[in-house]
């Protein structure tokens, strides 16, 4: 979707989107509309350390105010926006981006934990003083004498937070989410996503909070992503900026189709032609010549869909990559069996999300859709519940019924005493595939997949699933943006769209031909 946007409107390139999903745009990005009830599929903050993402944002959903312009402070600026008249009430008008406070928790010994972990005196009490001295020394003892690889998720950990610390509050739930031991999973991902988070810059930026005065900034550039304290949330959820692109690039020519799934790629030499999709409602299949490709779809069936095989190791490789699937199970309840204290009396929990750290049951994380963003909740006095589960399609939850697998998650809330079953009032179950692609299987082996791609000049693979990449949504946009940069320029070393998301600093293509801009470093949402 941003590929085409871009393309129409600085390439003049008429694109054709072909869609899987045969009802909402957006990708893992899209908002489900359940009687009114909107259901975030997975979490989207929208903060980034690209300006040149949060500008397109804000271009697509202009900000909203009740109190005229607003500062917004990133990229070690400060930027005033002022939202046109008509859609500065978001009471009153749809298309309006919100600034929201940032609250997740860890839920663990029945217990609310701050997230970040921060040592504060609430943590030791809660912790009880011989856990909270062994978190302690053992973090004092990976300081001191860190490991010395750094091969897995699990040795990258301990050196960050001290082998107590992980086992505590990180082992459970990252084998829940991927389903295998943390020594088996690549210490990349952590790399990749927890970056430069460590109990040291825990505690530092928990003293600079306290020295900062309020500034109302949001997109804090120079803060680790997972420590940020706000971010901007479309009105409706976040396919809603999606639907908005969508609606802009059909006004400007360009087409999108829903339900369509691609299942050949024709090629000549080593440029791709025409892609073969088939139409669902019609059963179909139809042929899309063009000059310019882009994929976001799976690697693994992409690499089965050339009309000219890859080599052998290729194939090995591509079958032998790993995803797991995701299904959110979305609970309408009157109200929590657990609340928060207030000078007005009890109030609902303040959370965006909480982290279901408990063993003895399956449920990985709980959102509260009304924090997210008030509108997304079709009654006021209703609290709208996402409960995500992560599995392969090989697991019960995945297979089970419907009413059973909305049953069971309901159980599983009250097991722990967050919800008392007699209070849910509705339900409805919904399943992601290949949500997340797995950092183990023949992920070590990836290169030797790109090293073959890229030597398809017209083929662009972006976004998660089409580079297998952990990425969030602003680095799967920044995929496509800098691609559309290639093609504008007629380059076609595609290098730096693999740096996306990664360690190394890259330099950012400014919109303009001025060429490069100041470099930033990718950081996760």
């Amino acid at each position: 979707m941003t590929a085409a946007y871009e393309l129409l409107t600085r390439a003049g390139i008429r694109p054709i989107v072909l869609e899987k999903d045969s009802q909402y745009l957006g990708g893992l990005s899209r908002t489900v509309n359940y009687k009114g009830n909107r259901m975030d599929v997975g979490g989207h903050r929208f903060f980034s350390k690209s300006d040149r993402v949060m500008q397109w944002w804000l271009n697509t959903l202009p900000l909203a105010s009740m109190q005229g312009p607003v500062a917004i402070k990133y990229h070690q600026m400060e930027r005033t926006i002022t939202p046109p008249e008509k859609t500065a009430d978001p009471g009153m008008q749809d298309r309006v981006m919100l600034i929201r406070p940032r609250k997740s928790r860890i839920y663990y010994l029945r217990r609310f934990f701050d997230y970040p972990i921060r040592l504060s005196q609430d943590t030791l009490v809660k912790l009880g003083l011989a856990r909270a001295l062994k978190i302690g020394l053992s973090y004092l003892r990976s300081a001191l004498f860190p490991l010395k690889e750094e091969r897995t998720l699990e040795q990258f950990l301990i050196n960050r937070f001290g082998r107590e610390l992980y086992l505590t509050f990180f082992k459970s739930y990252t084998e829940k989410v991927w389903g295998v031991p943390c020594d088996q999973i690549s210490a990349e991902w952590g790399a990749q996503r927890i970056k430069g988070l460590s109990l040291t810059s825990t505690l530092q930026h928990a003293m600079k909070k306290r020295l900062r005065s309020g500034d109302g900034g949001v997109a804090q550039k120079d803060t680790e992503t997972s420590l940020i304290d706000q971010f901007l949330y479309p009105k409706l959820g976040p396919g809603q900026m999606w639907e908005e692109a969508g609606r802009r690039i059909r006004e400007m020519g360009g087409e999108i189709r829903l339900g369509y799934t691609v299942q050949r790629l024709r090629t000549d030499g080593w440029r791709v032609k025409a892609v073969e999709a088939l139409n669902a409602e019609t059963g179909a299949t139809e042929i899309f010549e063009g000059d310019y490709f882009f994929s976001s779809a799976p690697v693994q069936e992409l690499m089965r869909a050339f009309d000219v095989p890859p080599p052998a190791n290729v194939l090995e490789v591509s079958d032998g990559l790993v995803y797991r699937d995701f299904v959110i199970v979305g609970l309408l309840v009157r109200s929590l069996k657990i609340h928060e204290d207030s000078p007005q009396g009890k109030r609902l929990l303040t959370d965006n999300w909480i982290y279901i750290q408990e063993p003895d049951v399956g449920l990985g994380r709980v959102q509260i859709f009304n924090n997210w963003s008030p509108y997304m909740v079709a009654q006021p006095d209703t609290v709208w519940l996402g409960l995500e589960y992560f599995c392969n399609q090989t697991d019960a939850i995945w297979t089970m019924p419907e009413e059973q697998a909305a049953k069971l998650a309901a159980q599983e809330l009250g097991k722990i005493g967050i919800v008392d079953e007699s209070e849910v009032l509705d339900w409805t179950v919904h399943r992601v595939e290949k949500t997340y692609p797995a950092y183990f299987g023949t992920y070590d082996r990836f290169a030797e997949i790109r090293a073959h791609v890229d030597r398809y000049q017209n083929l662009f693979l972006v976004g998660r699933n089409g580079m297998h990449r952990y990425n969030n949504q602003d680095h799967s946009m920044l995929t496509a943006m800098m691609a559309v940069d290639k093609i504008i320029a007629g380059d076609t070393d595609k290098s730096d769209l693999w740096e996306v998301n990664t360690e190394t600093h890259y330099h950012e293509e400014s919109a303009s031909r001025g060429g490069k801009s100041a470099s930033f470093e990718a950081g996760e949402i």
